[in-house]
């Protein structure tokens, strides 16, 4: 999933002689959070659309001690962007070659778009989430515990990590859930989150019901 396959290309680059007003107006129309500016043929920074708003100045090359120096380069890999969005709070992020010629943009909501047709998002299964020691946590060991209870992985990744422990969150198939969650403790994992009900204690549920229904006869 290579960035420059998610490139759109009709969003422009301004030149530092742009309207300010003009460039705010465009962004805005786009729907989008930043403009990208060029300088000399090569990328020169961005400014937030609220900023420009707030912006007495006339041209975006009187506010270049303002621009924010964010990009992706074409040849880098789609989850190289989620960063870059968090951290500037952008919704687009122009994407550059290696000579820092703008050659266009990606938009949030296609990288999400993406990322929603991949199994680990889409799939059918269950959502579990286990903590380890970060010292002992091994994708291998994992691996082998959900497919020695034959069941598949969909999809797996580090969700946090703190002090002295990790968080593993994997879509597993829905076979033998019980025995998986039973076989991580074994293990020494504590499972933290899963999005699938219990048999056991669904069970335990439903004969706690029937104890209440008796009782209220």
């Amino acid at each position: 999933m290579f960035i420059k396959e998610y490139i759109s290309k009709d969003y422009p680059a301004f030149g530092m002689s742009a309207s300010v007003v003009e460039a705010s107006e465009i962004a805005k129309d786009f729907g989008y959070s930043h403009v990208f500016i060029k300088k000399k043929g090569s990328f020169a920074g961005a400014l937030s659309q609220s900023f420009l708003e707030e912006s007495a100045a006339e041209k975006l090359g009187d506010l270049e001690i303002h621009f924010e120096k964010f990009a992706a380069l074409e040849d880098g890999d789609i989850l190289d962007l989620v960063k870059v969005f968090y951290t500037f709070g952008a919704n687009v992020v122009p994407i550059i070659n290696k000579d820092e010629k703008y050659l266009g943009y990606v938009v949030c909501d296609d990288l999400f778009a993406e990322f929603s047709r991949s199994p680990l998002f889409s799939g059918a299964g269950a959502v579990l989430t286990v903590q380890v020691n970060s010292l002992h946590y091994s994708f291998t060991e994992i691996a082998k515990i959900v497919e020695g209870n034959n069941a598949k992985i969909y999809g797996c990744y580090i969700s946090a990590i703190h002090e002295d422990s990790v968080e593993i969150t994997m879509r597993i198939s829905s076979e033998n859930l019980s025995s998986i969650d039973e076989t991580f403790e074994r293990y020494g994992y504590l499972v933290t989150h899963k999005s699938y009900q219990d048999e056991k204690e669904q069970l335990i549920r439903d004969r706690f019901g029937f104890f209440q229904k008796y009782l209220e006869f």
